[in-house]
């Protein structure tokens, strides 16, 4: 079992709110971490209810009533998006609860990052709850779990679901993303809420994969699905929402230039990029247009995953293409301008120098696929990934 990284503050949030929210995908591992840790490290006595189940979720018929039964106890509940009315319950008990004195951990949400987890819960809860979300494995909790035998491009060209990651050959890995792919067009989604043709959402999906790393036109899309600009939109919400994409926003700071304004585009997980792709081993991929492009979003979601919430991302770049791929703006005012580059050697543009006066970058570094840390060319320095992980991590 690799340690997940979440555990500390799983149990602090369970230990100062009387509800926790643990969102994240499917099979991504939310239900494992929650009952080891609630069992290993909580005081509370724990019970808990899937609600794909039909027996647990008959159980909630008379939601009132069961729950009330788990005073003092804590109660994991698993698809909570499945009954979106438990939430407004929730509150009332949340309430009578803190004035006999329970104030914290009452009840622990598990959420396949619905949207209506997230409106619901942001409605009728709101003080009352704090959300954490669970990425697929992450290069530095791999690499802190195993730094020897930990394999960059292993995480890189599977992706980081556990079952891929972890599948005993490729060919297991591969037939395990297809399998997520269509059970997540075919089931989940329209599970969750969207109506949404499996198909066409599929169809969309690998289209975006062309994309990963750009601008989208919502226009074009919409033409070659036969669908307006705004159902296009609406699509994208979906798996942004679901987190399988992550859309990037342009830098908002002040500055004379004229800028994109419309969000980078990314596949979450380069793993689901490089089946959507048809991207069936390595080599196919280091030799694949898209290497370039799947690195950069491979690094960025490590990077963003790995950032506390006293950090804000974005990018940056002008109607000119001077631009950054990353710039992170944390405490005390500082602007990091990123550059990510698959090469052993890196290079630096000179509009890349520009973009960071244009930021008032106070910090320039290039993520680079190999391992030594060096200064290059204008206070920039050239650094490994993880090394990079384990500064934003500190």
């Amino acid at each position: 079992m690799i340690a997940r990284g979440l555990e500390n503050k799983l149990i602090a949030a369970l230990s100062n709110m009387p509800v926790v929210a643990l969102v994240g995908p499917r099979q991504v591992g939310k239900t494992t971490l929650a009952l080891q840790t609630t069992q290993k490290h909580f005081p509370k006595e724990s019970f808990y209810l899937d609600l794909e189940l039909e027996s647990d979720l008959s159980k909630l018929s008379d939601a009132e009533s069961y729950i009330k039964r788990f005073q003092n106890q804590l109660l994991i509940i698993d698809e909570v998006q499945l009954k979106p009315d438990l939430f407004r319950l929730l509150r009332g008990l949340v309430d009578i609860r803190k004035r006999a004195g329970e104030k914290a951990g009452q009840f622990l949400l598990l959420g396949s990052a619905s949207r209506d987890l997230l409106q619901h819960s942001s409605e009728t809860l709101a003080g009352r709850i704090r959300y954490l979300e669970l990425s697929p494995f992450n290069s530095l909790e791999l690499y802190k779990s195993d730094p020897l035998g930990f394999n960059t491009d292993k995480l890189w060209f599977r992706g980081g679901f556990p079952d891929s990651f972890l599948a005993v050959n490729e060919d297991e890995s591969q037939a395990w993303r297809n399998d997520f792919i269509s059970t997540y067009v075919e089931r989940d989604i329209p599970l969750m809420g969207p109506k949404v043709s499996p198909t066409r959402m599929k169809r969309f999906w690998s289209m975006l994969a062309h994309y990963h790393g750009q601008q989208i036109v919502l226009s074009a899309l919409g033409k070659s699905l036969e669908v307006s600009h705004t159902t296009i939109k609406s699509y994208l919400d979906i798996l942004t929402d679901f987190y399988m994409v992550r859309q990037i926003q342009p830098w908002a700071g002040n500055t004379k230039k004229r800028l994109v304004k419309s969000p980078k585009i990314y596949i979450r997980d380069t793993g689901i990029l490089h089946k959507l792709l048809k991207i069936y081993d390595f080599e196919t991929l280091l030799g694949h247009p898209v290497v370039g492009s799947s690195w950069e979003g491979f690094v960025a979601e490590n990077i963003i995953v790995n950032l506390s919430d006293k950090w804000e991302y974005s990018y940056y770049r002008t109607t000119t293409q001077t631009e950054i791929d990353l710039v992170l703006e944390g405490p005390a005012n500082q602007v990091w301008a990123i550059e990510i580059k698959r090469s052993a050697a890196p290079s630096l543009k000179k509009s890349f120098h520009k973009a960071c006066d244009d930021i008032e970058a106070t910090k320039k570094f290039v993520v680079y696929s190999g391992t030594e840390h060096f200064p290059i060319a204008k206070d920039t320095e050239a650094i490994g990934l993880i090394d990079f992980l384990k500064i934003i991590a500190e």
